[in-house]
């Protein structure tokens, strides 16, 4: 039987190479948490930022690999937590898809409001909730045209984003042999001081900032059932992760050979900061900033796709209401109310980042992006039930898994991010207490189902 897709009602015959699937995930990858928060992850703990993001890209892949393996061994569109039902039971899928489905709405509110930001660079007196209202219609529409022309999209937008960062390490070598005229003042620490220069907690609270910069792996799960060869999922993966990771370093490193680690600002593109002190490259904000809102789209969107998709499983699996798997009568058959109830979701988280207290709601989108980081715990817990694990497989788990738990508990350890990591508890105990009150009736339905 043919499957739903979000925009457009029965599966496409979508057929993706391995390459295809490397590009869409770089486009769902690279995003504001690269472009922006990378910013605030350098402040933290200086140059040895270079090393928490090798660990995250690491983790990433770990992650990513088990994911794909599950994927090639059983496609299935709902992906992560399809898998996490089977392996531990509909408790574990409700809850990997609930607790998805509430994280990528929130951090989709935090990346439209970042984009409307940066869109008054060129227009600062037009109101934030208008431009918020323009991608978040475009974001839908992108949603409605389906899985082939989303996947050629997102494949654009990544070499566009590829090509912008790709601008940046040749404009900054040309700074730094002297081709640009400026005076670059960053350098190479000679001490361990000099790397670690906040120690090991400044080190250790920066690994989640280095963690969210590959958001978005789960999207590459979820499209990967539209591999041609459903086993060429972990060398797809393989790839874009070691593309992503010299990029990511690359970048970074320039950047902190131009100006010192310090100088860099929590609410500025650290890339446009470094280049800032050559003056005779004044278009460089200007297509950079493009660069950025054209990511955030570009992530925001895949999201969209993403939770729109998995909340399609929620409700065929009996975990929400059937009314969000239903679809249109019409020529072109659509789930309208899962979209509407994305929609809607959508809207409230961004009247909510319009509406709350800038920290607060930096409190939230931290939450969120540590519970997309328990999903990726989860997918490592779950993976050794459904896959016969080799003796090295084993160990990059339990390395992926302590790595993740170090970015996590890093939390704890500063300020701007502790607060969010209690409120992500909450969403947890209110998902668990959820679960609490439906088990009797999914007891009952599966004595009915057994007699």
């Amino acid at each position: 039987m043919a499957k739903k897709t979000p925009g457009g009602g029965k599966d496409e015959a979508v057929n993706l190479t391995w390459w295809q699937l490397s590009l869409i995930g770089v486009g769902c990858i690279i995003g504001t948490g690269f472009f922006l928060a990378s910013s605030i992850a350098i402040k933290m703990t200086g140059p040895s930022v270079i090393l928490a993001f090798i660990m995250a890209a690491s983790a990433t892949y770990i992650v990513f690999e088990a994911l794909a393996k599950m994927s090639a061994k059983d496609p299935q569109k709902g992906s992560f937590r399809t898998y996490a039902k089977k392996a531990y039971g509909r408790w574990a899928g409700f809850s990997s898809g609930w607790v998805y489905w509430c994280s990528e709405i929130l951090i989709i509110g935090s990346q439209l409001t970042a984009i409307s930001l940066l869109s008054r660079f060129w227009f600062p007196n037009v109101k934030l909730w208008i431009f918020a209202s323009i991608y978040a219609f475009c974001g839908l529409l992108v949603l409605f045209i389906g899985a082939k022309a989303f996947g050629k999209i997102e494949s654009i937008f990544a070499v566009m984003k590829i090509a912008a960062i790709f601008m940046f390490i040749v404009i900054a070598i040309l700074a730094l042999t002297g081709t640009i005229e400026g005076n670059p003042k960053g350098g190479i620490p000679q001490t361990a001081t000099g790397f670690f220069p906040n120690g090991i907690i400044g080190f250790w609270s920066a690994l989640l900032f280095a963690f969210f910069a590959h958001g978005g792996i789960e999207v590459m799960g979820v499209m990967a059932i539209h591999l041609k060869n459903k086993e060429d999922a972990p060398k797809s993966g393989k790839v874009m992760l070691g593309l992503l990771g010299i990029i990511y370093v690359t970048a970074i490193s320039l950047a902190l050979l131009l100006i010192p680690y310090d100088k860099f600002k929590d609410d500025k593109s650290p890339f446009v900061e470094a280049l800032s002190v050559f003056s005779n490259i004044d278009f460089f904000p200007h297509v950079f900033t493009a660069a950025i809102i054209i990511a955030g789209f570009s992530t925001m969107s895949a999201s969209l796709f993403s939770v729109t998709t998995i909340l399609l499983t929620i409700s065929e699996e009996g975990d929400a209401p059937k009314l969000f798997s239903k679809e249109t009568k019409k020529k072109f058959k659509m789930p309208l109310p899962a979209i509407a109830l994305t929609s809607t979701g959508l809207v409230l988280s961004i009247v909510t980042s319009l509406l709350l207290p800038g920290e607060v709601y930096e409190y939230i989108t931290t939450a969120a992006a540590l519970m997309l980081l328990y999903n990726w715990l989860f997918i490592l817990i779950m993976y050794h039930r459904l896959i016969e694990p080799t003796t090295g497989d084993k160990v990059k788990r339990v390395i992926g898994m302590i790595l993740i738990v170090a970015a996590v508990s890093g939390t704890l350890l500063h300020k701007t991010t502790r607060p969010g990591f209690f409120i992500s508890l909450v969403f947890l105990a209110v998902i668990g207490i959820v679960i609490l009150l439906l088990r009797k009736k999914w007891e009952r339905e599966e004595t009915q189902n057994n007699a």
